[in-house]
């Protein structure tokens, strides 16, 4: 991998924090060159908290009981995300919603378990997407990393990756496949941010080549 300087993110989560250890990980063995600034968690009891504990990275809890409203509590996240130095906003798990301002337009990430347009949308997170997915019959899901805007899972898409339905799946299995999915993909678009190689055109991630 090209020499090139780490990212600078914050990292959004609100439970189990699977996808911040992914990121640990990969930063650890050196194949992600991405700088995690803080931890910013919408749940006092997230045990991803604990991953962040245990890398030694600054983590806050920012409740969305304490605001009175989504774009009060959505000041209180990004201002720690600008107070942190991140460039990127990762939202990893992160199940509160937010009103994003103009200063972080395509400049936060979101991971969907599905291949966006299917199964997204208000309500549509964790197991039920891949109850959905098998109660359609569909023969492919796989995982979405797009930058998030102000409508539920509908911003530009940056990358997909697609795994087989099988015809003994069940959500749990299914769930299982599609994470394997998320552990390369999310990385993999981070990369490509931290490399300078995306640009967005109305809808369209346009990806530049490598070296």
């Amino acid at each position: 991998m090209p020499n090139t300087p780490p990212l600078p993110v914050a990292v959004l989560i609100s439970g189990s924090g699977t996808t911040l250890r992914n990121l640990i990980e990969k930063i650890d063995a050196g194949t992600l060159p991405v700088d995690i600034r803080r931890v910013i968690s919408s749940a006092p009891g997230a045990r991803g908290l604990q991953y962040a504990a245990q890398a030694e990275i600054p983590a806050e809890v920012i409740e969305r009981r304490a605001f009175p409203n989504q774009d009060a509590f959505s000041r209180a996240v990004f201002d720690q995300c600008r107070a942190a130095g991140a460039k990127v906003v990762v939202m990893a798990g992160f199940l509160k919603r937010l009103t994003i301002p103009d200063d972080y337009t395509n400049r936060v990430t979101n991971i969907h378990p599905a291949l966006i347009p299917a199964f997204c949308g208000q309500g549509m997170y964790g197991r039920r997407v891949h109850e959905a997915a098998l109660e359609y019959g569909v023969k492919l899901s796989g995982c979405t990393v797009h930058f998030a805007d102000n409508e539920y899972d509908h911003g530009p898409v940056i990358l997909q990756k697609a795994v087989p339905v099988l015809d003994d799946d069940t959500p749990d299995t299914l769930a299982a496949r599609v994470f394997e999915a998320e552990c390369e993909a999310y990385p993999a678009a981070l990369r490509l941010l931290a490399e300078g190689r995306i640009t967005v055109e109305d809808r369209r991630v346009r990806i530049r080549p490598g070296p």
